[in-house]
């Protein structure tokens, strides 16, 4: 199976989206309420309905980019943030983006990934965040044992895949899950390793 635009759009199209949470993930909004400066340059890979940049926008934050890899989720939400100067949406392949971003927010991309590709997210995550950059999220702490997404994992996987590029301010359970999630997420902030 190719997790590519095509497998997007398709779930998207027949509504096959478990994952979307119709708002905000609790452990990121409440992260998210913490922080004061609101024009750090924040990215979300893999955005989807992008319910987290609703978030950051109604709350003041003034440098947003989303950027996912399905044209169907990329219009809609071109056109729910339409004349909105604070925030960028872009169609592309997060692995082909550029740029410097000083929070880079995780929720669900990492998971919708083909594990193949664990180590280039962590090394491509890395590349694009400031010297003083953070990768902040949930991750699944369980196995799934599927044949496409969501795939899962657990801390000592993940510690194999991040141990070289960050610094560990937090990776552990989280106490604030959705209740279907509860027990099953990892809370991570991870500070870009200074070179």
């Amino acid at each position: 199976m190719k997790l590519d635009e095509a497998f997007w759009n398709d779930r998207y199209i027949n509504n096959e989206t478990g994952w979307d949470l119709k708002s905000p993930s609790t452990p990121l909004k409440e992260y998210v309420d913490q922080l004061e400066n609101k024009t750090i340059k924040i990215l979300i890979p893999g955005c989807g309905n992008a319910y987290e940049a609703e978030y950051l926008l109604a709350n003041g934050f003034t440098n947003v980019t989303l950027i996912d890899i399905s044209e169907i989720v990329v219009n809609n939400i071109k056109n729910k943030f339409q004349n909105n100067p604070n925030i960028q949406v872009i169609h592309q392949d997060f692995f082909k983006l550029e740029g410097e971003f000083d929070l880079i927010l995780e929720q669900t991309f990492f998971c919708a990934l083909d594990p193949k590709l664990r180590n280039n997210y962590s090394e491509k995550i890395n590349e694009l965040l400031s010297d003083d950059g953070k990768l902040v999220g949930v991750l699944f702490n369980r196995d799934f044992e599927n044949q496409s997404p969501p795939f899962g994992g657990s801390k000592t996987e993940y510690d194999t895949y991040f141990k070289d590029y960050f610094d560990y301010k937090t990776i552990e359970e989280c106490y604030n899950s959705i209740p279907p999630r509860a027990g099953n997420e990892l809370f991570i902030n991870l500070k870009k390793k200074s070179k």
